[in-house]
C-alpha cells in the first residue's frame, strides 16, 4: 500500500496518522512546491513539484504515481481539488484511487455562495449571504441585516482575505480594496461577472467543527463533532469533542446529500437564538481532524481498509466525548 499526499505543506500529523496504520513495507510519498515543507519530513519519499496551476502539474503527478507505484492519492489543498477532480480518470487508469470528490461536489464547496444556497436547499440554516454590494446596502437599509458583517473572497481557502466590517465606510473601503486584490490573483478566472466577493452577516456564538466521513462510494459512515475553543491563523487551535445529536444529525444529512468521498471538514456556528448555521464545507482533511483522531476516530485506518477492499468496524469512527486537545509548535529538522 503506497499513498501519495499532494500539497502536503504543514500537515505533518496526517502523514504520521496514516503511517501509524500502515503495514511494514507500505510507503508514504509526499509532494510539495518546496522540499523544506514540514510534512515532507514525515514521508518515506519526498518529491518537489511545480505549482498546481502549472500546465505540467498533472502530468508530473501522474508520472510520480507510476514510478512510485501509488495505490491512493490524497490532496491536502483546496486549490488543487478541482484540478484533481477533473483528471481522476487519468489517475484511475494507472490503478490509483483518488480520494477526491467529483467536480460538482468540489464546485459546491469551493464557491462559498453556492455553499450557502445548497445548505439552505437541504432545509438547514446558512448565514445571510450576498455577492453584490448594492444588494448588501439595500438589505442594510431595510433592516434585514446589520453591522458588523463578514467579507471574504467568494472562492478561496481558509481565512484568506477575511475582513470584519463595522460600518458603511468600511464596507466601501474594504470592498474596493478586496476587489482590487482579487483581480490580481488566479481567483479572478473563477468569477461570475463582478461577483468575486461574498458578504455575510457576522455570527457570534459557539463554533463547532465537524469531520463528516463518507466511504469511497460517497455513503456516510460517521460524523465527529468538536467544539472550537480557540482559533489561530484561521485554523482550530484548541477544541473538545462533544456529544451533540442535533449537530451530528446535521452532519449525517450533509454527508448523505453531498455524496463526497473521504473527509468533509465543516464549520458550524450556533446563533444567539440557538439555531446552528453551516458556514463552510471543505471536502478534504482539515486542520480540525487531529482533534477527532486523538479522541479515537481512526478514519485513516478505515480508509486504508476500504482502499484494500476490506471491511472495517464503524465503531472506529466514533469519538470519545469530552477529550480536549490543544496544538503546540515544535521544530522539525529539514533533511
Amino acid at each position: 500500500m503506497n499513498i501519495l499526499f499532494t500539497c502536503a505543506g504543514r500537515r505533518t500529523y496526517l502523514l504520521k496518522y496514516f503511517k501509524e496504520n500502515m503495514a511494514e513495507g507500505d510507503k508514504v510519498v509526499a509532494t510539495d512546491m518546496q522540499l523544506s515543507a514540514p510534512a515532507l519530513q514525515a514521508a518515506d519519499v519526498k518529491l518537489q513539484v511545480p505549482a498546481v496551476y502549472d500546465p505540467e502539474y498533472v502530468n508530473i503527478t501522474l508520472k510520480i504515481c507510476e514510478e512510485q507505484k501509488i495505490d491512493a492519492l490524497i490532496s491536502l489543498n483546496d486549490l488543487e481539488l478541482p484540478i484533481l477532480a477533473e483528471n481522476k480518470a487519468k489517475f484511475e487508469a494507472l490503478g490509483v484511487k483518488v480520494i477526491v470528490s467529483d467536480p460538482q461536489v468540489i464546485d459546491i464547496a469551493f464557491d462559498k455562495y453556492k455553499t450557502a444556497q445548497w445548505v439552505e436547499s437541504l432545509g438547514l440554516v446558512a448565514p445571510k449571504t450576498y455577492v453584490r454590494l448594492a444588494d448588501v446596502k439595500e438589505a442594510l437599509a431595510k433592516g434585514e441585516i446589520e453591522f458588523p458583517l463578514f467579507m471574504k473572497p467568494r472562492w478561496g481557502s481558509g481565512s484568506i482575505g477575511l475582513e470584519s466590517i463595522a460600518d458603511m465606510e468600511e464596507l466601501d473601503i474594504y470592498y474596493n480594496l478586496l476587489m482590487k486584490k482579487i483581480k490580481k490573483t488566479i481567483l479572478a478566472t473563477a468569477s461570475v461577472g463582478d461577483e468575486y466577493i461574498m458578504i455575510q452577516e457576522k455570527l457570534t456564538g459557539n463554533e463547532f467543527g465537524l469531520d463528516i466521513m463518507n466511504d469511497l462510494n460517497g455513503k456516510n459512515i460517521g460524523v465527529s463533532v468538536k467544539q472550537k475553543l480557540a482559533m489561530r491563523a484561521g485554523e482550530t487551535d484548541k477544541a473538545v469533542t462533544v456529544d451533540l445529536p442535533e449537530v451530528r444529525e446535521m452532519g449525517r444529512k450533509i454527508g448523505e446529500a453531498l455524496g463526497h468521498i473521504g473527509n468533509l471538514d465543516v464549520d458550524i456556528m450556533q446563533r444567539a437564538d440557538g439555531a446552528y448555521c453551516v458556514l463552510e464545507l471543505n471536502p478534504r482533511f482539515g486542520g480540525g481532524f487531529p482533534f477527532s483522531y486523538e479522541a479515537g476516530v481512526n478514519f485513516p485506518k478505515a480508509l486504508i481498509q476500504m482502499i484494500k477492499g476490506e471491511s472495517f468496524d464503524p465503531q472506529m469512527l466514533a469519538p470519545e466525548y469530552g477529550r480536549m486537545f490543544s496544538k503546540n509548535d515544535y521544530l522539525m529538522e529539514i533533511k
